[in-house]
């Protein structure tokens, strides 16, 4: 499971329709346009006697963050563009301590939680071997969608292989309105 925010279609239809024309020049694992979100907190796994803590936990920090807005902007490579793994789509704006405290809730609620440093995004494309994406990076850096309002977190299950072509199919179990969300 994982704690994210996930944008409107009308932000992930404008994304989409940037990159469609641009795709089948990278030879990459395109993730699918309606699986897009921002990952604020990972859990491998969330055992059944935990979810309804979790969810207390989640719903308490939503109703302390008021809606704010946020555009996907400019790009990035994990671990870095010179030997890429990842290419993903910068998102704007101060998620930070919303990540902090998505996975102190994770915590509190008695489920590990993935502890890599956070760094605000949408995972665009899967690289099979590292490679050169530094001209991908520059495209994405031209690119500023739409202004959006983060208003709720969404808590998501991933049910391995079990999506088109093998991928993942995400289930939101649960979602989480802001203060005027």
């Amino acid at each position: 499971m994982f704690v994210a925010v996930i944008p409107p279609e009308e932000v992930v239809e404008d994304l989409d329709d940037f990159l469609s024309v641009r795709r089948s020049a990278g030879e990459f694992r395109w993730t699918l346009a309606d699986q897009w979100h921002v990952t604020l907190a990972f859990a491998a796994h969330v055992p059944d006697r935990s979810f309804d803590s979790l969810c207390a936990g989640l719903e308490s920090v939503a109703g302390k963050h008021a809606a704010y807005d946020t555009r996907i902007g400019g790009g990035g490579a994990f671990p870095h563009p010179d030997a890429a793994r990842v290419l993903f789509a910068g998102v704007e704006g101060s998620f930070s301590s919303l990540a902090r405290a998505a996975r102190s809730a994770v915590s509190s609620a008695g489920v590990a939680v993935d502890g890599q440093r956070f760094h605000p995004h949408m995972t665009l494309a899967r690289l099979g071997r590292p490679a050169n994406v530094t001209k991908w990076v520059r495209l994405l850096d031209s690119y500023s969608g739409p202004a959006w309002p983060v208003s709720e977190l969404a808590l998501v299950e991933s049910h391995l292989g079990e999506g088109p072509r093998r991928r993942p199919r995400y289930e939101v179990r649960a979602t989480f309105p802001f203060i005027g969300g």
